[in-house]
């Protein structure tokens, strides 16, 4: 080996580890993500599942109704228990710290039927 591969660090497909990480349950869901070009790596979008992943890039994807910002902390070999799966990464944006704020129309639960005035706010919501 020369001087130069020394320094490469070791890396890791991105669709890999996503799935080592359980934040998808197949791989292919996870190549699926890259390929539309959903994820970024250290703000660079990425196209590719075959992308290599390195400990310490920030990768951002969304997952669900939330956009998730992770930093690689571990590579991993395999899809282990999720307790094992928590090492890999750090969340640097938990989904329970972002306001999720409600739906049009949707109100809080046990918040009961809207008011007059609020069903007038609706309408006039709804129809200009």
């Amino acid at each position: 080996m020369t001087a130069a591969t020394n320094d490469i660090a070791p890396a890791l497909r991105i669709d890999k580890w996503l799935f080592f990480a359980r934040f998808f349950k197949s791989r292919s869901l996870a190549a699926t993500l890259c390929a539309a070009g959903k994820v970024r790596v250290n703000r660079l979008p990425i196209q590719k599942a075959h992308h290599a992943v390195r400990v310490g890039d920030v990768l951002t994807f969304p997952q669900g109704r939330h956009i998730r910002v992770i930093r690689v902390a571990l590579l991993g070999t395999r899809r282990g228990p999720a307790e094992e799966a928590r090492t890999l990464y750090e969340d640097l944006a938990p989904p329970e710290s972002i306001a999720a704020a409600p739906l049009a129309g949707e109100r809080a639960p046990g918040a009961g039927r809207p008011t007059k005035a609020e069903r007038r706010a609706i309408d006039r919501l709804h129809n200009g």
